[in-house]
């Protein structure tokens, strides 16, 4: 006697895996990175440590646009 197999009764997708992050899931590492970034490079000592102050410019309002979002 053998035995009954059973179907499933949708075919299986054969599609490629559909995964969908929320916001957060990437906004957090970006701002936590940045975070980081300014601590390590504080813009007092980025401009000492380079001769183009274009860069501590850019880190310096960087770090200022985050403080004033956090308040």
């Amino acid at each position: 006697m053998s035995a009954h197999t059973h179907t499933r009764p949708h075919p299986a997708t054969t599609g490629g895996v559909d995964i969908r992050l929320p916001w957060w899931a990437l906004v957090l590492p970006m701002v936590a990175f940045v975070s980081l970034l300014l601590l390590i490079l504080n813009p007092a000592d980025a401009q000492a440590a380079t001769a183009d102050p274009t860069l501590s410019q850019l880190f310096e309002r960087i770090q200022q646009a985050l403080l004033h979002a956090i308040r």
